[in-house]
């Protein structure tokens, strides 16, 4: 190191000091502050009926006592709020102690005659007297230059005063690690190389890590793009896609945070395991947590109990054991019919006809006699007003239905049964009944009828309570007959369409027997719920202000419109990679990817065609794998060449226990058995979980442990692991095996390692040779 250098070093190692010293300043002063409010917060909760006045005699003293009760609550609310930000405070000045910003930039503007020097960190911190930034934060205007720019004329935007012309002069980076300089450089390109290897030469994380250092210029356009209504992010495997999405969500809360809130924004995601996987990167930024849900659970929550409905993981399961290649055609086929627009405008035009015949009801009965008949029912819907829409004569429906089971429960009230009822009325009841005869002052010594009014009164109680479920069915609209709405489509004939697929009367014959099972298949969830909003109506979702879709892929265009019908008002952000759309049934299908209107002035595109999880021999590996691999440029770190081994049946699995124990010694923390199938899986951990610790991963886990594991190959989707096992490479076979045959190699960071029972998988036939080490 020159006396140049060396000089420069220990400047910067001074501020770093100067700056922690400045951190312990604020931290001593904010834990006193915290400290006197927590006091404040438990002394208000202890005596919060002391401080309000309670008086109910008079109309006039209840409305004082509301008023007084509710002072207190917003009183004691808004204590807690500061507790609750000067607590966030002090854990985000506890993480820039230790490494308190990853970069510096000198920028002259224009018309100025000094350079200000930016230095960048996760948060922003000012000095002792406030009036200057110590540290900004990443996501501040100012720092963009950092992401977008080298040494020389550069500009950045923002929102007061718009473009900031004039010179960067100065580009440094840091690594800082106990408030120490373990690496400084000054470079002319985005993200020094010497950055990208530190962090990437480290272990895979059972958590996912926010590395805001190593932003590249085309993920920081994708994070703080902020006019785009669609913005879709087509990334390869491990280019940041989900890592530049956290940080958008990060951005956002940072650049409105007056009007915007965790609560405001909404992730779905492939399953629960991912949702732990990248549950720490908001908090790390100093941010709450979004919503996070995956669609699965929106629709199993929308269907309720009645059915048992699929997930995409059984259906993949089905689709990979293959029993039988007829059934695996006829369901292919149905399940991308299903995924289509074209599917969607059928159920369109069948909702619209709906409007004059064909809607499907159930009888309400009561101690199983009919009250109200589903013609009966059928003729009241259909003599409304044509020009109403479905759901509004639908209400009108419900209240008629309300008014009907009103009278019904009246002419019950006399009817023999009540009495016999009422001789098995426990203690409590008839003292309920006495304490509402009284209140109606109708209870009292002068009275000849008491008996005559209480009887009546324990009748009204006995049928109201009968009646309960009948009323909740029809405020629930569980009168409408949905199920068999939905079946009807399947009726031979009934959809007259040029674009029905070759088999769709087996399709329809597969359909109908799933539903009669009470099973709702994967692929009709969504057209099932749809039509249900079609004929009842369900208001639109204002609140979420932002969707993001990770693995957006594997969504099908039906899926998308949907989804864009319960949020309209809401941006979003489609994360995915085509190569790895493996939940499509084939391959060729269209996704949300494939099938949006780049060209539409609301939807903006960003590829991203550099990947940073694996070494290079491994994206060189399996590049050969996909059409258009070669389009994908590798993070120049080194490795070993992805091995295939050739093993016989008998001895795969002593094979695989040997190869993990080896890489666990070559320091791998987290190495993964990678198997095609749940029931694969299952097998393997049952053979091997005695020889070593193990963890299985099923598609109801929701977070995993630093280690050994084995994992289908559909639940690995969007995690990385330090080295990855394939249990038989050579099972991927099918043509439409191939993006899953890519994703799951995909997941290795610095290991592959592949066994085989029966020769090369073919889906390599076009990889190159020298790409892979065969033994």
């Amino acid at each position: 190191m020159s006396d140049v250098q060396n000089k420069d070093w220990q400047v910067e190692q001074e501020r770093v000091s100067a700056v922690g010293e400045e951190i312990d300043r604020k931290v001593k002063a904010l834990k006193q502050n915290t400290g006197k409010v927590r006091s404040d917060v438990l002394e208000m909760r202890k005596t919060f009926w002391e401080d309000v006045t309670v008086n109910t005699d008079e109309p006039d003293d209840m409305i004082e006592t509301a008023a007084s009760i509710k002072q207190q609550a917003e009183l004691l609310s808004e204590r807690e709020r500061t507790h609750k930000q000067l607590d966030r405070h002090l854990k985000t000045l506890d993480r820039l102690k230790y490494s308190p910003y990853f970069g510096r930039i000198d920028f002259l503007e224009k018309g100025e005659k000094s350079s200000d020097q930016v230095y960048l960190g996760i948060a922003s911190l000012m000095d002792e007297q406030d009036e200057n930034f110590l540290i900004y934060d990443w996501r501040a205007p100012i720092s963009s230059l950092y992401y977008d720019y080298s040494p020389g004329p550069a500009q950045y935007n923002t929102p007061e005063e718009g473009i900031i012309v004039g010179e960067m002069t100065l580009k440094r980076q840091f690594i800082i690690r106990n408030a120490e300089i373990k690496g400084m450089f000054d470079t002319g390109v985005t993200i020094g190389d010497e950055m990208l290897q530190e962090v990437l030469g480290n272990n895979a994380s059972t958590q996912m890590k926010s590395i805001v250092a190593t932003i590249q210029r085309e993920q920081n356009e994708i994070i703080r793009n902020e006019s785009s209504k669609v913005l879709i992010v087509q990334g390869a495997a491990g280019s940041g896609k989900t890592s530049a999405a956290l940080q958008r969500v990060a951005y956002l809360l940072y650049r409105y945070r007056g009007t915007l809130n965790a609560e405001n924004i909404m992730l779905f995601s492939p399953n629960s395991l991912f949702n732990s996987y990248v549950a720490t990167v908001l908090p790390e930024l100093g941010e709450e947590n979004m919503q996070q849900s995956t669609f699965q659970e929106y629709l199993n929550h929308r269907i309720g109990k009645a059915f048992d409905v699929e997930d995409p993981f059984t259906q993949m399961e089905y689709l990979l054991s293959g029993e039988s290649e007829v059934d695996d055609q006829i369901r292919g086929e149905g399940i991308r019919f299903k995924a289509s627009l074209h599917f969607k405008k059928i159920i369109d035009q069948y909702a619209s006809d709906l409007s004059s015949q064909g809607l499907l009801f159930r009888d309400l009965s009561f101690r199983g006699d009919v009250i109200i008949s589903k013609k009966e029912i059928y003729d009241y819907f259909y003599s409304l007003e044509k020009s109403y829409s479905i759901p509004n004569r639908i209400q009108i429906v419900k209240d008629w239905l309300l008014k009907e089971l009103r009278r019904a429960v009246k002419r019950e009230r006399s009817r023999s049964w009540v009495e016999e009822e009422i001789q098995f009325l426990e203690k409590e009841d008839y003292m309920e009944a006495f304490k509402k005869l009284q209140e109606k002052n109708r209870f009292s010594e002068n009275t000849f009828d008491d008996f005559e009014r209480e009887q009546r009164l324990l009748a009204e109680m006995v049928v109201k309570e009968k009646f309960k479920p009948l009323f909740v069915r029809v405020k629930n609209l569980r009168f409408i007959d949905t199920t068999q709405v939905y079946l009807q489509l399947f009726e031979q004939d009934n959809i007259i369409d040029k674009g029905l697929p070759l088999n769709w009367s087996k399709i329809c014959t597969l359909t109908v027997k799933n539903f009669h099972n009470m099973v709702i298949p994967y692929e009709d969830a969504t057209p099932f719920v749809y039509l249900q909003d079609l004929i009842e109506g369900r208001k639109s979702n204002t609140a979420i202000r932002h969707i993001f879709i990770d693995e957006a892929q594997d969504y099908s265009p039906f899926q998308f419109a949907f989804i864009q019908r319960l949020f309209p008002y809401s941006k979003m952000t489609l994360l995915g990679d085509f190569n790895q759309a493996i939940f499509s049934g084939a391959t060729g299908s269209e996704t949300v990817l494939t099938d949006l209107n780049v060209g539409d002035e609301d939807v903006e595109s960003f590829v991203l065609t550099k990947t940073y999880r694996s070494t290079r021999e491994i994206v060189e590996f399996t590049s050969g794998l996909i059409n258009g691999g070669e389009k994908i440029e590798p993070f120049n770190r080194k490795g070993r060449k992805p091995v295939i081994e050739m093993v016989e049946p008998t001895k795969l699995n002593s094979a695989i226990l040997a190869k993990m124990k080896e890489m666990k010694d070559e320091g791998h923390r987290t190495v993964a058995v990678i198997c095609r199938t749940s029931a694969e899986s299952q097998k393997v951990y049952g053979a091997l979980k005695n020889e070593l610790p193990l963890h299985l991963i099923e598609k109801g886990t929701v977070s995993y442990e630093k280690g050994n594991l084995v994992i289908p190959s559909y639940l690995a989707k969007g995690i990385e692991f330090d080295a990855v096992i394939l249990y038989d490479c050579s099972q991927y076979k099918r043509e439409g095996e191939r993006k899953l045959f890519y994703t799951v190699c995909t997941r290795a960071m610095h290991e592959l390692h592949m066994f085989a029972t029966e020769g090369i998988n073919p889906l390599m036939a076009s990889v190159s040779k020298d790409a892979y080490k065969l033994i």
